[in-house]
């Protein structure tokens, strides 16, 4: 995906399943996390940033108009945890770039 740092809009992830048959509950809202990808390792607690289901989508508003984050121009990785059951799976869920 590509945004201009400028935008304010919903980055998504889709194809977001359950894990080991546990289901995914709207009460448990997925995290995000945008990570420079000049960044190794995992995101750390702070890095975290919630969104919400919009099926069957994860999605988060980010840009300066109201966007839980602004992200200067560069490429991150998009990162998606969420709560499944007894599972807290951890993803890289692609690149965004923005400009």
């Amino acid at each position: 995906m590509e945004i201009a740092a400028t935008s304010t809009e919903y980055v998504r992830v889709t194809a977001v399943s359950a894990v080991g048959g546990s289901p995914i509950s709207p009460a448990d809202p997925p995290q995000f996390a945008f990570q420079p990808t000049s960044v190794t390792g995992n995101p750390a607690a702070e890095d975290w940033w919630t969104g919400e289901w919009a099926s069957p989508h994860a999605r988060i508003l980010v840009g300066p108009n109201g966007g839980v984050t602004s992200l200067e121009p560069g490429e991150y990785r998009v990162w998606l945890t969420w709560a499944a059951g007894t599972e807290t799976p951890v993803y890289r869920a692609g690149t965004l770039t923005v400009y």
